[in-house]
């Protein structure tokens, strides 16, 4: 996680999470450099929704995505999370989570949990539950470097062994149907699961999920591939040594680096970008060059457009 931003973690204990674009209460990224540096991301949104999102993207009270990184080395607990639709379990002004991975590094153990095995139904899956069998009922893969995993609401998951780079929907709802049984290191107790609300989130009717196959939309002199394409966000990876354009006319998109070096420019001036950044272009800002310092690999994400607005 320090390699990937670039700056020592904060303090001693362990950091398995990193919000990298955040506009939520208690959690509001900064801006670093421009002419809105210092403000935070709420506080723009709360005074030029329109110039960051544009006049497309239906959702004005808050920024509609949250970035993350995930450094899980232990298994992440057996979650899932509701749909925009099932707001008996969305607290508040919350949205449902669809989420999707990128994964960056993998360890030997690695394993990416998503969806079920066929023929589980409610009832299996109680049973399972009863007698500590859940993990016989997970489908399961072993990621590689660079997979794209979507993880659409109702579908049960769970992580181990690997660093991915998270979009998902601007929502912390989150139900545990199983933990492992681990014992939490400073409560010394299990952490606690909302099993009754997590199966009724479940779509049963989903298969297994395994890694997406990215859509090469550019192969020269850029390599241009669409990870993923859902109603909440899109993603493409590009990875280029010579100049390329990014961002869409009066349209918000967000890059991340994955690795190397470069910067953009607009209204005469540059704005660098490195390993582990963030930058988001405001619609206002639309379209810009990229030139790359060397070579740069990053991802491209859009918002969503057209969906309804929060509760």
């Amino acid at each position: 996680m320090a390699d990937l931003l670039g700056t020592p973690l904060p303090g001693h204990d362990p950091i398995g999470e990193a919000w990298l674009l955040s506009d939520r209460d208690a959690h509001s990224s900064r801006i670093v450099n421009g002419s809105l540096e210092g403000e935070t991301l709420t506080r723009i949104m709360e005074q030029w929704p329109e110039q960051v999102l544009g006049t497309r993207t239906r959702n004005p009270r808050r920024f509609p995505l949250l970035l993350k990184f995930l450094d899980v080395r232990g298994a992440l607990s057996v979650q899932v999370h509701p749909s925009d639709t099932q707001t008996a379990y969305l607290p508040g002004a919350e949205s449902g989570k669809t989420e999707a991975w990128v994964v960056i590094a993998a360890g030997a153990d690695a394993r990416v949990y998503a969806g079920l095995t066929p023929q589980t139904s409610a009832r299996t899956l109680r049973d399972a539950l009863a007698a500590g069998e859940v993990a016989d009922h997970l489908a399961f893969f072993a990621p590689k470097t660079g997979d794209g995993v979507l993880i659409p609401a109702g579908t049960v998951h769970s992580l181990k062994d690997v660093v991915v780079f998270e979009v998902q929907e601007n929502s912390d709802v989150t139900l545990r149907l199983y933990d492992w049984d681990q014992i939490d290191a400073k409560t010394h107790q299990r952490r606690p699961l909302q099993v009754e609300d997590a199966m009724a989130c479940i779509d049963f009717s989903r298969s297994a999920v395994g890694p997406v196959i990215p859509v090469v939309e550019e192969a020269t002199p850029i390599k241009r591939e669409r990870l993923f394409d859902d109603p909440h966000f899109k993603v493409w990876r590009i990875r280029a040594q010579s100049s390329f354009t990014v961002g869409a006319r009066a349209t918000p998109r967000v890059l991340m680096c994955l690795d190397g070096a470069g910067h953009l420019s607009f209204a005469g001036a540059d704005y660098s970008l490195a390993k582990g950044q963030v930058m988001l272009l405001p619609a206002v800002v639309g379209a810009c060059p990229c030139e790359p310092d060397g070579s740069i690999s990053l991802l491209e994400i859009s918002l969503p457009e057209g969906l309804p607005e929060d509760g």
